[in-house]
């Protein structure tokens, strides 16, 4: 997998046994970040959630195009280890929390600029994260619509049977 944009742009990441994730498509992440641009400018300063790391992929592409800071939730130790590999190829250290996604949300203080939720499609995981996170722009990604629990939808966009939902959270 391939970073597509920024300073680490082209750079390879590794990522774990697709039986432990389904890792984001490049065209997908392309079309996320040039959605949250097109929603909230220049991404200088900004902080960034990524419930659900897998490889860490969308953290290192936030970073990659100048986001101040990226926090990482993954629950599989196989995948965090992977995560801290591709986070110390960039030299660079993860703020990386291992552990269930939805307990480590209850517990987060701080909030973000951008949040995003892409747990096991067939799970009932997006309905409880929704519930508990704190953040202005909250990204979606899943293969159905979901009820988003009086958020605001901004807008959705579908990758191939891949929907992409951009949620307006700055009240929560």
């Amino acid at each position: 997998m391939i970073i597509t944009a920024g300073i680490y742009k082209g750079r390879k990441i590794a990522v774990p046994d697709e039986s432990i994730t389904r890792p984001t498509l490049s065209k997908v992440r392309m079309g996320v970040f040039n959605t949250l641009y097109s929603l909230i400018g220049d991404f200088e300063g900004k902080t960034f959630l990524d419930v659900f790391g897998g490889s860490g992929v969308m953290g290192l592409e936030a970073l990659s195009r100048g986001f101040a800071g990226v926090k990482v939730f993954e629950k599989n130790p196989k995948a965090a280890e992977i995560i801290k590999k591709n986070y110390k190829q960039l030299g660079l250290k993860p703020d990386l929390l291992i552990g269930d996604s939805e307990k480590l949300i209850k517990k987060l203080e701080e909030s973000f600029d951008v949040v995003y939720i892409d747990p096991p499609y067939m799970s009932d995981l997006y309905d409880r994260i929704l519930r508990d996170v704190k953040g202005g722009i909250i990204v979606v990604e899943g293969i159905k619509e979901l009820d988003y629990q009086g958020l605001e939808l901004i807008k959705t966009k579908s990758y191939g049977g891949k929907l992409v939902s951009f949620l307006n959270c700055s009240g929560c």
